[in-house]
């Protein structure tokens, strides 16, 4: 999926709006929760602590869009 590439991107950035754009494309094309916390092991991978900070707005979408079943 491009949109997990660009979340990747984004957390990298770091954009915040960014951010919420794709997770809400990937989710809404059908990436599931787990490819896109997958994608972001490796923002963290490459981007070390701020990165971490970053993943926090990702994780709030998918709460908000993608809740644990």
């Amino acid at each position: 999926f491009k949109e997990i590439i660009c979340i990747v991107a984004s957390i990298l950035k770091p954009c915040q709006e960014c951010m919420v754009y794709h997770t809400k494309q990937a989710l809404s094309l059908g990436a599931t929760r787990e490819e896109i916390m997958e994608a972001c092991s490796v923002a963290i991978v490459m981007g070390g602590g701020p990165a971490v900070s970053s993943i926090a707005v990702v994780q709030d979408c998918l709460d908000a869009w993608a809740p644990r079943s």
